[in-house]
């Protein structure tokens, strides 16, 4: 194999990646991110998510808010990003992480109609319970690491209320409310509507959310949002590209008998490769499980199914040299270590029980 054709390879997963998902996912994510940063109150994410909040709060409250949003491992990276920057602790802020990807209310229910309600059931409640238990045993390790990251985080950057209270009162008040429900709206109207119906409506979205910005924001507000967005753009998208760049050279490499010649059996081996190939490559949320059917057919045993199947929509090795930039080395071999330990037993155990 010439090294030409490995290079295309990568070249073709970015093209396709960029394609499909930049500007309607990636995009309203990082500007969610950037006024997750810039104008979210710090104290209220540190009261609600911090070190010190209330573990059985922060950790329901963070798969909560995960399962409500259907975006895979990269676009949920920059919302990630903004509530760490904000004061989130590395516990609940990884439990976010992990739940929007593997859990969201789509995925549970396209898996449970393709594969089978056996395979969802199993998907929501280890996802769930992993995304937990791995933010508490994070957490636990590396308190002080946590302790000055919660010190570091951003202050407040907003201003106060637009001047001239006097007009639009309710508005005002919820401004916040209102504007990132408009940008949240913009990335699920993006990733879940399809066709020309999909551009007229986040084209109408677009105009709300000038509106508010003019009339609810102040000018330095509304540029703290577009500074903070385009800092996360350029740590973030770099970093991603290059990621899927090496996962599509990595596609290209393996053998077309891989399947069946490794995972075809419910082994400690089957489960750990199924693991290692969900972690490191890269699928776009919800093409996981029409990937999963295809590898069943293929031969692909379902103890080692079910381990990929919690894997891969959780990281890539996109999402890993993201996430290493804002939780550092230690604290992301920890995640995925994690990872790989518990969707491998699962997958064991799963497989013994299923036949």
């Amino acid at each position: 194999m010439i090294v030409s054709e490995l290079f295309m390879a990568g070249i073709k997963a970015i093209s396709e990646y960029v394609s499909a998902h930049v500007l309607t996912c990636l995009v309203p994510a990082f500007f969610i991110a950037g006024a997750m940063s810039a104008l979210l109150p710090k104290e209220k994410i540190t009261r609600l998510l911090g070190q010190k909040a209330a573990k059985y709060k922060a950790y329901p409250l963070a798969v909560a808010a995960g399962l409500l949003l259907a975006v895979c491992s990269c676009t949920i990276l920059p919302l990630f990003a903004g509530i760490r920057k904000k004061g989130a602790g590395t516990g609940p802020a990884l439990a976010f992480l992990y739940t929007a990807p593997a859990t969201n209310i789509m995925a549970i229910l396209f898996t449970g109609s393709v594969l089978g309600w056996n395979f969802a059931i199993a998907r929501i409640v280890l996802s769930s319970a992993f995304a937990i238990l791995i933010g508490l045993i994070i957490s636990a390790m590396f308190k002080a690491e946590d302790a000055e990251d919660e010190k570091n985080a951003v202050s407040e950057v907003t201003s106060g209320l637009k001047q001239d209270t006097g007009r639009l009162p309710f508005f005002q008040k919820h401004r916040l409310l209102l504007f990132f429900v408009t940008l949240i709206a913009i990335l699920i109207v993006g990733t879940r509507v399809a066709g020309n119906l999909k551009y007229a409506i986040i084209a109408g979205l677009i105009v709300i959310l000038a509106f508010l910005a003019k009339l609810l924001f102040s000018a330095d507000e509304v540029k703290g949002w577009l500074l903070e967005t385009w800092l996360f753009t350029k740590k973030i998208f770099p970093l991603l590209l290059a990621g899927i760049f090496i996962a599509g050279v990595l596609t290209r490499l393996l053998p077309q008998n891989f399947l069946a010649t490794f995972m075809g059996s419910n082994t400690l081996f089957a489960n750990l490769i199924a693991v290692l190939f969900g972690v490191f490559m890269y699928f776009p949320t919800l093409v996981e499980v029409p990937m999963a059917k295809m590898f069943l057919g293929l031969g692909m045993a379902k103890g080692p199914l079910l381990a990929y199947l919690l894997a891969d929509p959780v990281i890539s090795l996109a999402s890993i040299l993201v996430v290493r930039k804002f939780i550092g080395n230690k604290r992301t071999f920890a995640y995925v270590g994690l990872i790989i330990v518990f969707t491998t037993i699962s997958g064991l155990i799963y497989g013994a029980i299923a036949g």
